[in-house]
């Protein structure tokens, strides 16, 4: 097994043991993505999540510079190295301005930073806002959606797309 491999594996494990009581366990995967830098290599792995009417995200993440890194759903599920700039802009189906921090409040896309350790790891869980329903009919639409990780921290404020940088990882969702 690659090192590249057991992080994933790793923190996918993490993902489950953080889990306080069978009751939080998911009722079923709905989604995943492989996540690939612009160079083909594996960045990590994310998984939509499916438990009554929440949806989330969990992703587990290598190779990452250390430190935070702005991560969200974007509204075209493609993802053509080197820049990735094919998966458009964030999914933003209700036309809202970007983060948590604007006076408008964030959109579907916007997610909380992921916070990359020395070890170049990372994995959260994030559960998205909005009923089960419409927010698989937002992601599975017609063009698909990808997930994408930037090279910097988003700040939560900056419309359209948070001030976060460069792409560095993308991988477009699939129906599981």
């Amino acid at each position: 097994m690659t090192l590249r491999a057991a992080a994933v594996s790793l923190s996918a494990l993490c993902l489950v043991a953080a889990c306080t009581t069978i009751d939080d366990l998911p009722e079923e995967r709905v989604g995943a993505a492989t996540l690939r830098t612009a160079s083909g290599l594996p960045a990590g792995t994310a998984q939509l999540l499916r438990n009554g009417d929440t949806i989330s995200v969990a992703i587990a993440a290598v190779g990452l510079t250390p430190g935070e890194h702005g991560f969200h759903l974007h509204t075209t599920g493609n993802c053509t190295a080197p820049d990735f700039t094919s998966a458009g802009g964030h999914l933003n189906p209700g036309n809202r301005t970007h983060g948590s921090l604007s006076p408008g409040g964030k959109h579907l896309g916007d997610l909380p930073n992921l916070v990359v350790g020395a070890n170049r790891t990372a994995s959260t869980q994030v559960d998205l806002t909005g009923s089960a329903t419409d927010i698989l009919a937002d992601i599975f639409d017609a063009d698909g959606t990808a997930i994408v990780i930037h090279a910097g921290p988003d700040d939560y404020a900056s419309d359209p797309a948070g001030d976060a940088g460069a792409r560095v990882a993308c991988g477009v969702v699939e129906a599981a």
